[in-house]
């Protein structure tokens, strides 16, 4: 039984979904502090990314200080075993989650003079930012790339994101680099639900120019 569980827990990591933990409060309250969540590998590919999902990606731009070396522990095999085939979060911290504003080829702009983040032009009734404080305006003009996508956290005044990169790929997160779709909150059991992606805060966003 032990090894059949192993096998599918692999097996699920693999292909469908893989645990990871959450170390920072940068998508507050979306997300807390040590939150576990399960992320859907299948978004990029097949499926495809949107507007407004909540996404885990590889730190290949250099977006976190490098993480100190770990004290090996007897039983650190045993945790890295776990986490390998899936039954245990991955707390590498070499990856970061973050919720996607623009998909490659819109223009993302902060701020209108309503104080409000535009996609394409259609200014954003952001519900899911964290409503304790009031973000501080940080101005900026992109256009996505191909390729890439326009991320922020939900906690925007204690979130290091694409505003906060922009000497390092433009502040874009390439696609290729994003491992999945935060699905749901597994544990605590307490906080157990599905993630939103909020298409409402989204739908009058036009395509943009040149599709």
């Amino acid at each position: 039984m032990v090894v059949v569980a192993i096998v599918l827990s692999f097996l699920i990591k693999t292909f469908l979904f893989r645990a990871f933990y959450i170390p920072s409060e940068s998508m507050v309250n979306t997300l807390d502090v040590n939150d576990r969540i399960f992320v859907n590998l299948l978004v990029p590919e097949p499926m495809a990314l949107q507007r407004g999902d909540v996404v885990v990606f590889r730190d290949s731009q250099g977006w976190l200080a490098p993480a100190a070396p770990k004290a090996k522990g007897p039983f650190t095999w045993v945790q890295d075993g776990l986490t390998f085939v899936g039954l245990l979060p991955d707390n590498s911290e070499q990856h970061l989650v973050k919720r996607v504003i623009g998909l490659p080829g819109d223009h993302v702009v902060c701020c209108d003079a309503g104080g409000q983040l535009t996609v394409n032009g259609a200014p954003l009734d952001e519900k899911y930012i964290n409503s304790a404080e009031i973000p501080q305006v940080r101005d900026f003009d992109v256009v996505v790339p191909a390729g890439k996508v326009w991320v922020m956290g939900d906690n925007r005044n204690h979130s290091a994101d694409s505003r906060a990169h922009m000497d390092t790929n433009g502040g874009f997160v390439n696609e290729s680099d994003i491992e999945g779709k935060a699905a749901v909150i597994a544990w605590p059991l307490n906080r157990m639900s599905a993630l939103d992606n909020y298409p409402d805060v989204f739908r009058g966003v036009p395509a943009p120019s040149g599709k």
